[in-house]
């Protein structure tokens, strides 16, 4: 029974290893920067640990012979004992200044920036992350939410903000925390290596639903950035289906147009995510759900059994309306 505890409480720090979201996996070059000191720190700490704990046990086996009397004093061992102090105060104090020295060193990876970037607006709303592309050409901007995609190799700058409380922008595979604070404005600079998918999360306690506040970068290369960007900047696709006609119908016939916004129609809500192409984002509700059919029926029917305290009430939906709500939304690609 105690091996069994014992190897179940081994493998719970390793659950944080896998790659999908790991410190330790990474993939650009501010992550890299953090796992290299994250190792040196490791390193240095765990053999002045041993020393420690070496000097402890020394210490435990070189007891007084007995018999003699504790108020002699030894000269010589005291000075040897001054001497051993010494130099471990001086250890300390240049191994404290040397790991300081790289830690801030490191930040250059962290903190540097250039201006002739892709720059992409990020703003924490409880829950979800709504993420706006600037250009300096007005038709080339849009908006989309809970999904950054970037080209593989470019450094991309996000301009981080919040609109309620601080939330803190956290991919680990690429890059450190960086805190979205309201009525400020932050910036940080990302960059992956390898083409795929790195996810994210809030990593700042910021309310009920602070733990699926998720989010995911996708880094692919510059053909295909450019082509899935092109995409998203043009107006939703009119339902060529007629179930998907009446879905539309049913959609502008619900509150959910107070609400979100589908470019090309009269749909302009600015408070809840952008679902203009909605259908061709890998997950729902900021990361917590894949984007299938069943799950945007769930969604739909009761967010708040998904996601309690999320933002988007209960709207009642009749049974034969909610097969062409979700085939109208799942097209919006």
């Amino acid at each position: 029974m105690h091996r069994r505890l014992a190897c179940v409480f081994l493998i719970l720090p390793l659950g944080a290893c896998q790659g999908w979201q790991s410190a330790l996996d990474t993939h650009g070059p501010a992550a890299s920067a953090l796992e290299a000191l994250f190792w040196t720190f490791l390193s240095v700490l765990g053999f002045v640990w041993v020393l420690t704990m070496g000097a402890v046990a020394l210490s435990l086996r070189r007891r007084r012979p007995e018999g003699e009397d504790p108020l002699v004093t030894n000269p010589r061992r005291e000075s040897r004992m001054g001497w051993t102090i010494s130099g471990a105060v001086a250890l300390t104090v240049v191994t404290v200044l040397t790991l300081t020295g790289l830690s801030y060193a490191s930040q250059k990876h962290l903190f540097e920036k250039r201006d002739d970037v892709l720059t992409i607006k990020v703003t924490g709303h409880q829950w979800w992350w709504q993420v706006d592309y600037e250009d300096s050409q007005a038709d080339k901007r849009f908006t989309t939410a809970n999904e950054i995609h970037i080209p593989v190799g470019e450094p991309v700058l996000l301009k981080l903000e919040s609109s309620d409380v601080i939330h803190s922008f956290w991919v680990p595979s690429l890059t450190g925390k960086m805190d979205l604070i309201p009525g400020r404005q932050n910036t940080l600079q990302i960059q992956a290596d390898r083409e795929g998918s790195y996810r994210g999360q809030c990593a700042e306690f910021c309310g009920w639903q602070h733990a699926h506040m998720g989010m995911l970068i996708v880094a692919r290369p510059k053909a295909e950035f450019d082509g899935w960007r092109d995409n998203q900047i043009r107006d939703a696709t009119a339902p060529q289906t007629d179930e998907r006609k009446r879905g539309e119908q049913i959609f502008f016939s619900k509150p959910c147009v107070m609400c979100h916004q589908v470019r090309g129609t009269s749909a302009g809500g600015k408070v809840a995510p952008d679902l203009t192409h909605v259908g061709s984002r890998q997950y729902i509700a900021a990361g917590t759900l894949p984007t299938t059919r069943g799950n945007i029926a769930a969604w739909i029917v009761d967010p708040q059994s998904i996601k309690p305290g999320a933002q988007m009430p209960v709207i009642k939906i009749e049974p034969d309306e909610l097969d062409p709500l979700v085939s109208y939304l799942e097209g919006l690609k």
